[in-house]
């Protein structure tokens, strides 16, 4: 079935790498939308688009939620960011868009609080993850009306988690590694050996170029923070990026087996067959950036050596170290005890 999206305007642009790209807007001027032509994500993000265009109602919370997406703190958001944001917006809208203002007052936040905590609640039934998100979404446009001084009041402030994913067993393990080196297909090899040398998440590792690798160092921009990583590379991965480089098909570092660009559905569905194939189920790629912090933690790297590498804070690199990776981790227990043996040893 065909759907018409009247007034979209569309931009041709050619990348860095030399390869071309179609970027499409809900009119001219208009903001950027998300997703292929066709799909859900897109006629999505073009109803969101149309509908921030629409008179909204003054006193109603629908005024400070077109207000945030009209904002340079929404616009700033890597373009997954947003469509995951536009999604759940869609759906704030249509469950309080017309709350009046009042609702965000210090006499009215506690009850307006229980509104959006059976909000949650609802959502739950379903996905703990994706109420979790919500919220998230939800208290950030509600924060956004506070510092503007359209809000008196933040009721979705603090409200706690109610998915907690136990990650201490997903690390990729040397068995891992190797089983899926030894069965995988091969252009996905590298891919695995950026990731856990590098801790970064998979979109900055599909755009990486060969630009961003001098032959000691790679130097990106991190796509959902925009920080800005220098990373040394260690002896595996050069010898592996160094023979890529001598056959490189193109721009790209990591390409399909038919050496064109991946598009991240493409490569998780790949991934997927070939971790499959190689016999491991426990792990995702999203694990590697888990694995690759506990590597360089039981090798002796410090939280800011750490954090130098993979971008994150310091604070989020001991809490990950803290509540998933290394809590059961038996190469840790025997370190410790081989350090007490030791002690005992020359005490006696």
């Amino acid at each position: 079935m065909r759907i018409d999206l009247k007034g979209l305007h569309q931009v041709r642009a050619k990348l860095a790498d030399g390869s071309r790209r179609t970027y499409w807007y809900a009119w001219r001027g208009g903001p950027r939308l998300s997703g292929e032509p066709g799909t859900p994500e897109f006629i999505a993000s073009y109803n969101a688009a149309v509908e921030s265009r629409k008179t909204v109602p003054k006193g109603r919370f629908h005024s400070v939620i077109a207000g945030y997406k009209a904002s340079a703190e929404f616009g700033k958001l890597a373009d997954r960011t947003k469509a995951d944001y536009l999604k759940i917006i869609a759906g704030i809208e249509v469950k309080f868009g017309s709350m009046p203002l009042s609702a965000f007052s210090e006499t009215n936040k506690r009850v307006t609080r229980g509104i959006f905590k059976k909000w949650r609640d609802e959502r739950a039934a379903k996905s703990e993850r994706q109420a979790d998100y919500g919220w998230s979404v939800l208290g950030r446009i509600i924060s956004w009306g506070v510092d503007r001084g359209e809000l008196d009041t933040n009721p979705a402030e603090r409200g706690g988690r109610l998915y907690q994913a136990d990650r201490t067993d997903k690390v990729w393990t040397a068995a891992d590694e190797a089983a899926f080196l030894a069965l995988a297909p091969r252009h996905l090899h590298l891919a695995l050996l950026l990731a856990l040398w590098t801790g970064q998440r998979q979109g900055d590792l599909l755009k990486l170029t060969w630009n961003q690798y001098d032959g000691r160092y790679i130097r990106l921009r991190q796509g959902k923070t925009g920080k800005r990583v220098t990373i040394p590379v260690g002896e595996p991965l050069k010898v592996a990026l160094d023979v890529a480089r001598a056959e490189r098909r193109g721009a790209l570092v990591l390409l399909t087996m038919e050496g064109t660009r991946w598009t991240e559905d493409g490569f998780r569905s790949s991934w997927g067959k070939a971790c499959d194939k190689a016999g491991i189920a426990e792990v995702s790629f999203h694990d590697t950036r888990g694995s690759a912090i506990t590597r360089l933690a039981l090798a002796g790297a410090s939280v800011p050596e750490i954090a130098a590498i993979t971008g994150h804070s310091l604070r989020d690199v001991q809490e990950i170290l803290d509540a998933h990776y290394l809590s059961r981790d038996l190469g840790l227990a025997e370190s410790a005890m081989a350090k007490l043996e030791a002690h005992q040893g020359s005490s006696s």
